[in-house]
């Protein structure tokens, strides 16, 4: 199997970049800086119209925490509604419950929106108490992936229970690393894990810009260079 290197892109260029440096999936999201949320309808139907890879959209409603009211899951639901309808080729979602766990009625009633898009189940994972009992829940649920640190703050730093979890997953669900995932470390966590997806945002700095005045703030793009590396070194 050949290994798979996904890129969380958060802007058009961004997607562009992934795909122009060799990425072979991208996760579209906005507001990287905080760990992420859904992106606009707008920016997901440019990325879609401008993409051949396969694009897989995070659907989380705001930063923080993954417990979730009511009227989250509901505009959860109705973003999946709308990948959907734009053709997308998956969406990545996570909820826990107040202790922890995964919150399996809330991720069966978003998964059943998804209604045959692929479902990546992300980092919620890493704030799970047992992440081998989460493991076997996100199985049960139905998902093709699994996005993980292996609860620690990076990939690296928790390559030997990431390693822990592909043995437990047995083939029967991808476990992706990510977090802090480079071209200095990606060719050592393959080699210690032995997973076969990879996630990475290979970003670069981009200044802010001083004619913004108040509103300048720095940010940060996909590179296509650093994409290509992390390629050629998977």
């Amino acid at each position: 199997m050949s290994r798979i290197l996904e890129i969380c892109a958060a802007s058009l260029a961004s997607a562009r970049a992934a795909q122009a440096g060799g990425a072979h999936r991208i996760e579209l999201c906005q507001n990287l800086e905080q760990g992420g949320i859904t992106p606009s309808y707008g920016l997901i139907r440019a990325v879609r119209e401008q993409l051949s890879i396969p694009v897989f959209v995070l659907i989380r409603p705001r930063p923080g925490g993954f417990v979730y009211d009511a009227d989250e899951l509901a505009t959860m639901r109705a973003d999946i509604e709308v990948c959907r309808q734009l053709g997308c080729a998956g969406v990545v979602l996570g909820m826990l419950d107040a202790t922890g766990r995964v919150d399996m009625a809330a991720c069966q009633h978003l998964i059943e929106a998804a209604n045959g898009l692929q479902v990546t189940f992300h980092r919620a994972i890493d704030a799970c108490p047992d992440q081998g009992q989460a493991l076997e829940e996100i199985i049960r649920l139905g998902c093709q992936r699994v996005l993980t640190s292996g609860g620690q703050a990076t990939a690296l730093e928790g390559q030997n229970q990431l390693a822990a979890l592909i043995t437990q997953a047995a083939g029967r669900i991808s476990i992706m690393p990510g977090a802090g995932i480079n071209g200095d470390n990606i060719q050592a966590l393959a080699n210690s894990t032995v997973a076969q997806e990879f996630h990475a945002s290979a970003k670069r700095r981009v200044p802010a810009d001083p004619a913004a005045g108040l509103f300048r703030a720095e940010r940060f793009e996909t590179d296509a260079v650093l994409v290509a590396e992390l390629v050629a070194k998977l």
